[in-house]
């Protein structure tokens, strides 16, 4: 699918989707939990359909509705072929408390994730118990053996997901762990699985980030959680708002321990106008400037700004570009490339990225079939001098089903 996007004024007013990252945790922990847990505002993108999709196959009753859904958990497996779709969070996560049934399962997928390199997982998970095989080094991934438990050491400088994944898991394995990291990046996303799994009654004990000890044989116990808004669904509107016109959005909580939350640091440093209250954040369009920012934290943030930054006065420069490469696309690569084709010039020198302010003149973009340049590619039509044709535009369905309705919906065409 193709979308064609003009010169237009930004007025958006809207309720932002869940998050996707807390669903796919409340799923995981409601999984291994006993009794019944229900979740409200919960998310149904593709990522997190998909996983409500291997709890069924892991036998859990799973009835949905519009406001909530309902997870019990049963003891018998329906199905050991699961399929995570093209959830990177959901392979990594799932991977480690599949370890945990003591059965032959095989986790596949589709898509970018069939490009998307998993063999950093297979060292520790044997340590721990887990016999894991890949297809060299990628899905699908076959997994035997029980995860019981023990030392090991992982690399966080890629991803934070598979630590999320153990430490979900080790939780309700038969002994005692302790996990050795290094490198840690995305700290904001372990925070995130911290306090999930203290909600659900697990305890670990967390030393710097660097080292974690895990009690085995815990018990989660299912509860009523409610998944908030999703910051990375609203960071592309508040940048549309900030070069725009003006976007109000609901549903968002100002304490949250998401990483992209962040985008409001950016805007702000900018010279965006942001209001901020507990129902509701505002930002409005304003003269901009070029800003810095350290991304290695949020590299989610990477498209959304780039189209920021070239509508800020100067060269704006983002850390982080080594934490892009195994995205649903070399992030870093794609930025430059589709952006440049807009007329926007970058560089990219070592581990930052330098983006030079410029008219984006329009023309046919590419989203490489991620989600987040999808977005981040719309949001450059609105101050195109023609018009942007940003092809494979349902790949937003990812994370975001609705993007293109609540996008449309906010356009105000020039009269």
């Amino acid at each position: 699918m193709n979308k064609l996007i003009e010169h237009s004024a930004y007025r958006a007013d809207l309720t932002i989707p869940s998050s996707k990252s807390y669903m796919q945790r409340a799923v995981a922990l409601a999984i291994l939990s006993e009794g019944k847990t229900i979740l409200y505002n919960p998310d149904f993108s593709n990522d997190s359909l998909a996983v409500l999709e291997i709890a069924r196959k892991l036998g859990c009753s799973v009835q949905n509705s519009t406001d909530q859904v309902s997870i019990r958990t049963f003891k018998s497996i329906k199905e050991t072929k699961l399929s995570v779709g093209e959830a990177g969070l959901g392979l990594r996560l799932f991977t480690p408390v599949c370890g945990l049934f003591n059965r032959d399962i095989i986790i596949g997928g589709y898509g970018t994730l069939l490009k998307r390199p998993m063999d950093s997982m297979e060292k520790p998970l044997k340590e721990l118990g887990v016999t894991i095989s890949t297809a060299n080094g990628f899905i699908p991934i076959n997994i035997s053996g029980k995860l019981v438990g023990g030392n090991t050491e992982i690399d966080g400088s890629e991803s934070s997901q598979f630590l999320t994944g153990l430490l979900i898991s080790l939780p309700k394995a038969e002994n005692n762990s302790v996990i050795k990291v290094k490198n840690l990046k995305s700290i904001p996303y372990v925070e995130m699985t911290l306090d999930i799994i203290k909600k659900f009654g697990g305890e670990i004990e967390n030393e710097n980030y660097e080292i974690f000890k895990i009690k085995g044989n815990q018990k989660y116990q299912g509860i009523n959680y409610t998944v908030e808004g999703d910051w990375s669904s609203a960071a592309s509107h508040l940048v549309a708002g900030a070069i725009a016109g003006s976007a109000t959005i609901y549903g968002l909580n100002p304490a949250s321990l998401q990483a992209d939350k962040a985008i409001l640091e950016v805007l702000m440093s900018c010279g965006a106008h942001v209001e901020i209250d507990y129902k509701q954040i505002k930002v409005v369009k304003a003269d901009l400037q070029a800003f810095k920012f350290d991304a290695s934290n949020c590299p989610d943030l990477f498209p959304v700004l780039a189209s920021l930054a070239s509508q800020c006065k100067g060269t704006s420069i983002i850390k982080g570009i080594k934490r892009l490469a195994h995205k649903e696309s070399n992030r870093a690569l794609s930025i430059q490339e589709e952006f440049q084709k807009l007329g926007i010039k970058i560089e990219l020198k070592d581990d930052y990225m330098h983006i030079t302010n410029g008219k984006i003149l329009g023309g046919r973009v590419w989203s490489h079939k991620d989600h987040r340049m999808a977005m981040a590619l719309a949001i450059c039509g609105l101050v195109s001098e023609n018009a942007v044709q940003v092809d494979d535009a349902d790949s937003v369905s990812k994370s975001y089903p609705k993007f293109w309705d609540h996008f449309y919906m906010s356009k105000q065409i020039f009269l």
